[in-house]
């Protein structure tokens, strides 16, 4: 291209006012403000959504299923949110595919776990062995709460049957039943029960992630149609997400996956406690573990599809291999 055009061009330009950041592609992403969702906060704040020429908007849900029903109506292309038997039945029906994880399961990272009300555990209820014959207090049937109860009892040999599973619709519920006493056991978000820990009210008897670790409770998925449709939008919005999965990976974990802070770590705990609104103490002591490159668990989506039908809590067929998006999303090894 020779000077004058060059010129010409420049001009051109100048006169209709593009740039490259005023041509960014408006996306927009449900999510929560869960310590469990810090890709995408990450991503934004560190602009990495901006340098795959996306204009990135968080729409904010209050729990999970309106996402998921978000994002398969077009109203919003990407969703992250904690995986449950509503997602899966939106699955069923041909509307979603996963393209990377979020938080998951693995010790040494505090984020699911098992407590029990001051009388249960004088009583003996000390591990969550001893779960069966006591009522067992989640906030919703059919979530990753409920799955993680599902998982002890595999683990420990009883019946899902020898557990009464009471779903009381918030944490602050949870907390009043346990420490009232009116409640035996909860499966809990940490960060809600450190301070009654903290004051005795309650005990902590397990962390999910030690005594069941290595499954994916949270992922980031989009609408099929967009999937099918525009697949380049999908990829660059990954290349940004892994940036964020990546940074909060490496401020968080070794590259062998043992929990310890990094020289990353107070940084990322600044833009987390400012997505949350949570202090970047109780984050640091409550921080999920996160594949370094969002890769998906594909066996344990299979699992979690089969443990969701057999409790009569998913409607239609699907399939692992069809909702893993394989054009887009990166997958664990088989263990």
């Amino acid at each position: 291209m020779n000077a004058a055009l060059r010129c010409v061009l420049a001009l051109a330009i100048a006169a209709i006012g593009w740039t490259g950041e005023g041509q960014a592609e408006t996306v927009k992403v449900g999510l929560s403000k869960l310590i469990s969702y810090p890709g995408v906060p990450i991503a934004l704040a560190r602009g990495y959504f901006k340098q795959q020429g996306l204009d990135v908007e968080m729409v904010f849900f209050d729990s999970a299923q309106p996402i998921s029903v978000g994002v398969a109506s077009g109203d919003i292309q990407f969703g992250v949110s904690g995986l449950s038997a509503g997602f899966y039945t939106l699955a069923a029906q041909g509307q979603l595919k996963l393209v990377a994880a979020s938080a998951g399961e693995e010790p040494g990272f505090y984020n699911l776990t098992f407590v029990a009300s001051n009388k249960a555990f004088d009583a003996g209820l000390k591990s969550a062995k001893d779960l069966p014959g006591h009522d067992v207090a989640i906030t919703q049937l059919g979530t990753s709460l409920h799955y993680s109860i599902g998982l002890a009892a595999e683990k420990y040999g009883f019946p899902m049957s020898a557990v009464n599973v009471r779903p009381l619709q918030s944490n602050s519920n949870v907390i009043a039943a346990l420490t009232g006493g009116t409640i035996a056991a909860a499966v809990m978000p940490n960060t809600p029960t450190m301070t009654p820990v903290e004051k005795g009210e309650i005990k902590r008897i397990a962390w999910v992630g030690d005594i069941t670790p290595d499954w994916m409770g949270s992922a980031l998925f989009t609408g099929t149609k967009t999937a099918n449709n525009q697949g380049d939008t999908v990829k660059r919005f990954l290349t940004a997400y892994r940036q964020g999965t990546r940074d909060y990976h490496d401020a968080f974990a070794t590259a062998d996956d043992k929990r310890k802070d990094g020289p990353g770590a107070p940084a990322v705990l600044k833009i987390l406690s400012e997505f949350t609104g949570v202090s970047e103490k109780s984050i640091d002591e409550a921080t999920p573990y996160i594949d370094r490159d969002a890769r998906v668990n594909v066996g344990d989506v299979a699992h979690q599809i089969a443990w969701y039908k057999a409790q009569n809590l998913l409607k239609g067929e699907i399939k692992a291999e069809d909702l893993v998006d394989m054009r887009y999303a990166t997958t664990t090894p088989a263990k």
